[in-house]
């Protein structure tokens, strides 16, 4: 199953590329740092083939969507709004990692949305690692710079806490390359997360009453699932879950199932 790149048009005049497949209710991935729409076409195409309509976009920034400065979060909100209204007016929403946070508040904002998930929304709660108390700074004045590969490097350092000796490898890599042009973006997850210390937002947490499902892997260390844990805790429909699976993921063929059921609920 292919799905051609389509776009819309935010409001304030950013164009925002997306993929559809298939038809039905609607389900919208909000893609975590770095991602881009083309990273979930499996599981795009599996949750098609169980009778919804996958949504896959760019956020701001990223592949084919525009970047309209000056960024703010309000921003993607508004992103996120116009892929809704034209794929059926609501969705259910699936935010990966800082994409969760994202979810997070655009649900919050009163979007038309239905359901809700988020696999590891990366809070920092309890004892678990926490970036720099300057992260956000450091990452703007990068930004201020324009220099998105520092970006993604101090974002794999700080933010995801790889050693340099792994970074320094992965740098070596096409993949490493192919990332470098969404390295501005990483200052965009750090503000939708918060900022530095990515505190978990209770209060607007428990304004979301949409039915929630707050996802964990099984191959992800401790503090993610405790992120993860905590959302479940703090909105007032929601339940945590942990899935067979690998560092911050899981299979589609593990993931798909569980999303089909909590979006018929």
């Amino acid at each position: 199953m292919s799905a051609q790149t389509q776009t819309v048009t935010s409001a304030d005049g950013t164009t925002i590329a997306y993929q559809a497949y298939g038809e039905g209710p609607a389900l919208v991935f909000v893609s975590g740092a770095t991602q881009r729409k083309e990273d979930w076409t499996e599981l795009a195409e599996t949750m098609a083939d169980s009778g919804f309509r996958a949504v896959t976009y760019d956020r701001r920034g990223r592949g084919d969507s525009g970047d309209t400065t000056p960024y703010a979060v309000e921003r993607e909100i508004e992103d996120l709004a116009a892929v809704i209204a034209v794929n059926g007016g609501t969705a259910g929403l699936l935010g990966q990692s800082s994409g969760g946070a994202l979810a997070n508040r655009a649900t919050a904002a009163g979007l038309p949305i239905t359901t809700l998930a988020t696999f590891e929304t990366p809070y920092r709660v309890g004892e678990g690692p926490k970036p720099p108390v300057d992260y956000v700074e450091h990452l703007q004045d990068l930004y201020d710079a324009d220099d998105p590969a520092a970006m993604l490097e101090y974002f794999v350092l700080a933010g995801v806490g790889e050693p340099q000796e792994q970074v320094n490898q992965m740098k070596q890599t096409p993949f490493w390359e192919s990332l470098v042009p969404v390295g501005r973006t990483v200052l965009y997850d750090a503000y939708c997360l918060g900022g530095s210390q990515a505190p978990l937002p209770t209060e607007l947490l428990a304004s979301i009453t949409v039915p929630m499902l707050c996802l964990g892997s099984t191959g992800s260390p401790d503090w993610l699932r405790a992120g993860a844990e905590a959302s479940a805790q703090a909105a007032p429909d929601a339940r945590f879950l942990v899935l067979e699976g690998e560092f911050h993921s899981a299979p589609a063929s593990v993931l798909a199932p569980v999303l089909a059921e909590h979006l018929r609920r």
